[in-house]
């Protein structure tokens, strides 16, 4: 007999390295973000903030791969409680958020206000 519990997926993200924003000089390097979610047997990343991971989905899935990793989903940072000047920038956002995720084979975005 199977349970809910037998169809979790644990994962993680790199904002669970400290990774808050694609290009920060000071927060972990996305090669070692990679290396150490592989090493504590993660099999499991959303690709957190657009620009951290490689964008060229041909060079992220040769990292993750070598990895033994596998995508869940892309992340959209926005502020919509701005009001209707965020709007444009945060579609033009997910647009590319979501092709970045639906070419690493995951179905899901996870939005974070």
């Amino acid at each position: 007999m199977t349970t809910p519990f037998d169809r979790i997926r644990v994962g993680s993200a790199p904002d669970s390295w400290g990774v808050r924003f694609p290009d920060d000089p000071v927060q972990v390097p996305w090669e070692r973000f990679l290396d150490e979610v592989s090493e504590a047997g993660y099999p499991w990343i959303e690709l957190g903030p657009y620009g951290y991971l490689p964008t060229d989905p041909a060079r992220l899935t040769d990292e993750i791969a070598k990895r033994d990793l596998k995508v869940s989903a892309g992340t959209v940072f926005t502020g919509l409680h701005r009001g209707p000047s965020e709007w444009e920038s945060t579609w033009e956002h997910v647009s590319q958020v979501a092709a970045l995720t639906q070419a690493m084979d995951a179905k899901h975005l996870v939005v974070i206000p």
